[in-house]
């Protein structure tokens, strides 16, 4: 294995490697919350020899010394000291369970002995601590003083009393997590390659290539809408499935340019890997690309094409393979544009045998001519043949693998069984496979709408012309008088230095806009001549009126100026 499948179990297994880790804190923690607290108090005793009248001597008494606090460390942890200290507080117990609670250690060349007596209760550690270090006074005097008489060789004084402690030595409790922490993660990452090296499904591209000997064209992500509306509304659907299907949709078309494949079969190990479901989806996803697709039903024991898409199961491809019906009268239109359903018909006894005849052949290539794609949905290969007959009329089969289902060998047999009739396998799709993880496309964030820009309304349904009645003789009415629009003469200063006036449009006239050759178009026309229904307007001169430069009002007097261009 390399660095990069270890990465990837770290990365698939990490639940395994949490929970492993999260237990062996807690039992960390339940073990330092359940054990009993124990004290320690210590003393020090101080190991000296009597004096030289030179320093050689001194010297001499130094190393004695030292040598005899090696031996009183002995002497200290020893049950016969235990069982005076005993006697001397009246305790329970034994000698040696005493002794087994007394440490006593000196550092190098020192002459300094520390005793340490742990015990559960502070107060009793404390107390056995200093009759400890008493009684061993007692006793070290006993066994340096000479049987004759005299002074000791060596005597002993206890440098420092126990106090009581107020805080236990045990146990150690954030010492006890940091170490279950770290024994739990070890642990979680041994038991995240041991499943990852027994797991023998399919879930990335290599297995399933090597497997198949295939490519993989496809992988759909899970989707829990799925499961209950099959179907997708691809109009409408910018989900991670449907731009999946689309992405599967081109690879299709691109697996063979020259000759690409037609009479399509989809198919699957096992039941209960989504072969129906993606060959609904497939069939509409090519719809959608505007190819006339026929959708055919092919699993004729347990179909489900037709419940799906809502349409009559009652006849179809069996009716038509027995020869109680026509092929034009068993194909049934969906809701979907481009999308034709076979549906299966009745269930046939032998449904092996009524695919594999010469009339199941010529359906096949009748729907050829018809369609531009004929997806198939046949059974799964393990259980019948079903589908390996279809497969070796047809131009060849999906071959569909569920993520952590669909096992190793299973998959390797379904190809075989492809592979001995000759069977052409065009390519393989993992269907749901998770919506999170290494490898996963996020479409949603490229096809969300952006709800601050204008949204286009869909275009309303064509209604009806409403009948006019029919037009009466009524005696002519005057037309309406009309109050004149005014709008500004774009013509340049005049050379008497007249400015740009505001004038009345004609009636029927439009407001003049730009540069637009200057031409009016009204009806009726500028010479009172009423135009005919759709014919084209003539060019007419455009006629203005000013006020005059002397701001006078206007007068019948004042004729308008005419300006032929």
């Amino acid at each position: 294995m390399e660095i990069q499948d270890y990465l990837r179990i770290l990365q698939s297994r990490w639940k395994i490697i949490a929970i492993t880790t999260v237990v062996a804190i807690l039992g960390a923690l339940g073990a330092s919350l359940m054990t009993t607290p124990i004290y320690e108090a210590s003393t020090r005793l101080f190991v000296s020899t009597s004096a030289g009248s030179s320093v050689n001597e001194v010297y001499q008494g130094n190393l004695f010394s030292q040598q005899r606090v090696t031996s009183y460390t002995k002497l200290l942890t020893g049950e016969t000291l235990a069982q005076r200290t005993i006697d001397k507080l009246d305790l329970g117990g034994t000698a040696a369970a005493l002794a087994s609670q007394v440490k006593a250690s000196s550092a190098p060349d020192t002459v300094l002995i520390d005793v340490k007596v742990q015990d559960p209760s502070p107060e009793r550690a404390r107390d056995i601590a200093n009759a400890l270090s008493d009684e061993f006074v007692v006793m070290a005097r006993e066994l340096e003083t000479p049987e004759k008489g005299g002074a000791p060789a060596a005597r002993v004084v206890v440098e420092q009393q126990a106090q009581t402690p107020s805080t236990p030595v045990s146990p150690k409790t954030l010492r006890n997590l940091a170490l279950g922490a770290a024994v739990g993660l070890l642990l979680g990452i041994a038991f995240a390659v041991l499943r990852d090296r027994l797991d023998n499904t399919v879930k990335d591209r290599r297995t399933v290539e090597e497997l198949a000997g295939s490519a993989l064209i496809g992988t759909i992500p899970f989707d829990k809408e799925r499961q209950t509306q099959q179907a997708i509304n691809f109009a409408e659907g910018n989900s991670s499935s449907a731009e999946a299907y689309r992405e599967l949709r081109t690879n299709l078309q691109f697996l063979e340019v020259d000759n690409p494949p037609r009479v399509i079969v989809v198919t699957s190990s096992l039941p209960t890997e989504g072969k129906t479901t993606t060959a609904i989806n497939i069939a509409l996803v090519l719809a959608e690309g505007g190819q006339n697709v026929c959708l055919v039903e092919g699993d004729l024991r347990k179909p489900r094409v037709s419940k799906y898409l809502g349409v009559v199961g009652s006849v179809g491809l069996s009716s038509v393979l027995a020869g109680k019906a026509d092929l034009d009268a068993v194909l049934q239109p969906t809701q979907y544009t481009g999308l034709t359903v076979l549906a299966s018909g009745p269930i046939p006894p032998n449904p092996s045998e009524l695919l594999g005849t010469e009339t199941a052949r010529q359906v096949l290539a009748d729907l050829r001519g018809r369609f531009d794609y004929v997806i198939v949905d046949a059974s799964p290969l393990l259980p019948v043949t079903d589908a390996t007959v279809l497969t070796a009329m047809s131009d060849g089969a999906l071959v569909i693998a569920r993520h952590a289902e669909t096992k190793r060998d299973q998959l390797s047999r379904a190809v075989g069984n492809l592979h001995s009739v000759g069977a052409t396998i065009l390519g393989t799709i993992i269907t749901m496979t998770p919506s999170r993880g290494r490898g996963v496309y996020e479409y949603k964030y490229y096809y969300d709408t952006d709800k601050s820009l204008p949204q286009m309304q869909p275009a309303a349904p064509a209604q009806p012309p409403v009948p006019q009645p029919a037009p009466q003789h009524q005696a002519p009415q005057p037309a309406p008088q009309q109050q004149a629009q005014y709008v500004r003469d774009e013509y340049p200063p005049q050379p008497y230095g007249g400015d740009p006036q505001e004038v009345p449009a004609y009636q029927g006239a439009p407001a003049y806009q730009g540069d637009q050759g200057q031409q009016w178009y009204g009806t009726p026309d500028h010479y009172g001549n009423e135009q005919q229904s759709g014919a084209p307007m003539p060019t007419a001169p455009r006629r203005t009126r000013r006020y005059r430069d002397d701001q006078e009002p206007w007068s019948e007097t004042d004729a308008p100026r005419d300006h032929t261009q």
